[in-house]
């Protein structure tokens, strides 16, 4: 595993003090300033957010850091080497998967604390070998046929406040 800072070793970032109530996972993210409000997003809501290599940028980007303003200080945040490693360290049978090629809209599931929501790259989405693996927990966020995809800090802001509307906020 990473240090938040990005380094393999030296002095982690300060750890933020909140336990998290759910993760997101950014699979190889490319877009520094999405996954910078995405970033934001999880300190809003108390998630701890998940970034699995390879990243389209540094973790010490400027741009990164820029999108989450001052709120990168207070993320709980990780970032794993692959796929497998992930896997290793959140429970598959939580994940949630989210691709415009879902059927199940992401309002159908009873979300529970703990819950890993899983997004994919900003130019391709998540592998298919992913979403193949477990059909019945790939959501979707509805949008008009004239929209390719919703901006990625977008769906992950979606997914997040239905997961709070539902757990009371």
């Amino acid at each position: 595993m990473i240090a938040p800072d990005g380094s393999g070793a030296g002095p982690a970032a300060p750890t933020p003090q909140y336990a998290p109530r759910c993760h997101v996972v950014l699979y190889q993210p490319e877009i520094p300033y999405n996954t910078g409000s995405v970033g934001r997003t999880c300190v809003a809501v108390g998630a701890k957010l998940w970034l699995v290599r390879p990243l389209g940028f540094r973790v010490d980007d400027y741009y990164l850091r820029r999108a989450g303003l001052d709120y990168w200080e207070h993320l709980q945040w990780q970032i794993a080497d692959d796929w497998s490693e992930l896997a290793r360290c959140l429970p598959i049978d939580r994940h949630w998967y989210f691709t415009k090629t879902a059927r199940r809209a992401y309002t159908d599931p009873q979300f529970v604390e703990g819950d890993v929501f899983v997004f994919g790259r900003e130019s391709q989405g998540l592998p298919p070998e992913l979403l193949d693996r477990r059909p019945e927990r790939c959501l979707r966020i509805p949008t008009r046929p004239e929209v390719r995809s919703l901006n990625l800090s977008n769906s992950v802001a979606v997914a997040m406040y239905e997961a709070l509307r539902q757990w009371g906020g």
